[in-house]
């Protein structure tokens, strides 16, 4: 079965290129331009893993990922939480988020950094 990853961004030239990266390792891609519903979102999309950028509009990607951590069948999902933020490290911790990626990023240390997380 492939991996699935949920991408929510709303800067359509990340949402491409990461789209690109995921589906050149053979990864069913599902991208959101907003975090409104993430519970809903995340259940339907049943990703392996979740990439939100922390202005997201909606609820902003801290209180997104603290939403989908409080919740028991959604909480062993891998977050990724990214942003252009300086204290991106401390907003990660406060969301529960699992590894954080600075932007601009490289798009080799994006993959790296999923698949490790996805290897748990």
């Amino acid at each position: 079965m492939r991996n699935k990853i949920l991408i929510l961004d709303d800067d359509e030239d990340i949402l491409y290129f990461c789209s690109v990266v995921f589906e050149n390792l053979d990864f069913d891609v599902v991208s959101s331009p907003h975090s409104d519903d993430i519970i809903t979102q995340v259940e339907q999309a049943q990703p392996n893993i979740i990439l939100i950028d922390n202005w997201i509009p909606g609820l902003g990607g801290v209180k997104a990922i603290q939403e989908l951590k409080k919740r028991e069948h959604l909480n062993k999902i891998p977050v990724i939480l990214f942003s252009a933020n300086s204290n991106l490290a401390v907003l990660a911790e406060e969301a529960g988020a699992d590894s954080y990626l600075k932007k601009p990023f490289d798009l080799d240390e994006l993959e790296k950094l999923a698949l490790s997380l996805l290897k748990g």
